[in-house]
């Protein structure tokens, strides 16, 4: 994999220049946008609205070797004037990690948790919350969780608190949803899921609903393999007045088969939760399952109508299928899903488009 590179400051004033003043909005009509600059999976992704346009984020990952060492700290920023990545200043820590997922809230995107491996492949779930600013290219540390966990749920609700959703904390699955009220810099814990703790699930919080989906459990069989998928779907509304308090409801499975690290994000526009890609087959972070045999992504793209309450089927056969994500990127008219691994869990460098059912559907 190659280098991150610094940005030059000169490159870096122009970077900012049309960072600032850029005005179009990604996917008013149908994009073309490039791939990232190095194939990448397990990348944390998130957006943000600057100035009339929807800037995309990618952070950290594993590439094309699916090693411990191949882990990187490289993020990527989408000009939404150009439609092209481009290197930003890399996540800030020790070692890369992976499993860590990103929102983004007002004028900053939030990265939190993952967990780094070392040379024997031994793990260890992190604390750590990123505060990336725009303006600057910089990070600030923000507060540690309470509970460190990997392979997570985030939502933004009010752009004020972001939630996280269940998750694994070295070894243990939590059923924790932890809040950060990101203008106090403060940790508080809301009502803990209702279903069975899960990680690698999906999901995305719209309005004032948390929706996700599926993720991996311990084998209620034994031992081999050690996690299987879970086709547990579950919608928890916060209380207007306490954003501590959701009231937890069990949905109907969702199409297609249970899946582990599909993509899922939300709109509040569309007043829906989308998911597309994802494996029935849990694994690590090499694209083995825990069963010793190689996972493989689905093609099915679906989506959850919170107007209707209802499970919708937007394509069977979706091309460019992946799995192995923490996040999907909602833009007008498109859903964007950023690298991952296609089939033969090949890492890939695809930014790949898919359009939005129409509103008379």
């Amino acid at each position: 994999m190659a280098l991150v590179k610094i940005i030059s400051m000169k490159k870096l004033s122009a970077f900012l220049f049309l960072l600032i003043f850029c005005r179009p909005l990604l996917a008013a009509n149908k994009t073309d946008i490039g791939p990232l600059p190095d194939p990448v999976s397990n990348n944390a992704v998130a957006s943000i609205r600057r100035h009339g346009g929807l800037w995309l984020f990618s952070f950290m990952g594993i590439g094309p070797k699916k090693t411990w060492d191949a882990i990187t700290p490289a993020s990527y920023a989408l000009n939404p004037d150009s439609y092209a990545w481009a290197p930003i200043h890399p996540v800030p820590g020790l070692a890369a990690r992976l499993g860590a997922v990103a929102a983004g809230a007002g004028d900053r995107v939030y990265v939190m948790g993952g967990y780094v491996v070392d040379p024997q492949g031994r793990e260890m779930v992190v604390p750590d919350v990123g505060e990336y600013e725009i303006v600057g290219d910089r990070w600030l540390r923000g507060q540690d969780m309470p509970v460190p966990v990997r392979d997570s749920v985030a939502g933004v609700y009010r752009d004020r608190y972001i939630y996280l959703i269940g998750g694994r904390s070295n070894g243990v699955l939590v059923p924790n949803v932890q809040v950060y009220d990101r203008e106090k810099k403060k940790w508080s814990q809301a009502t803990p899921i209702a279903g069975t703790p899960v990680f690698g699930h999906a999901g995305a919080l719209v309005d004032d609903t948390i929706v996700y989906v599926d993720g991996a459990v311990p084998n209620p069989a034994g031992n081999m393999p050690r996690y299987v998928a879970t086709n547990e779907c579950w919608m928890g509304k916060i209380d207007h007045k306490d954003p501590a308090k959701i009231q937890w409801t069990k949905l109907p499975s969702h199409p297609g088969a249970a899946r582990y690290r599909i993509a899922g994000g939300g709109s509040e526009r569309d007043e829906m939760a989308y998911f597309s890609g994802g494996t029935d087959n849990p694994y690590d972070y090499n694209g083995v399952g825990y069963d010793g045999k190689p996972a493989e992504p689905s093609t099915v793209t679906f989506a959850f109508n919170l107007r209707s309450g209802k499970w919708e089927t937007l394509n069977e056969n979706t091309p460019n299928p992946t799995m192995d994500h923490h996040g999907l990127l909602v833009t007008y008219d498109e859903l964007v899903v950023v690298g991952g691994m296609e089939k033969g869990q090949k890492v890939t460098a695809r930014t790949t488009t898919l359009a939005k059912p129409s509103k008379g559907k």
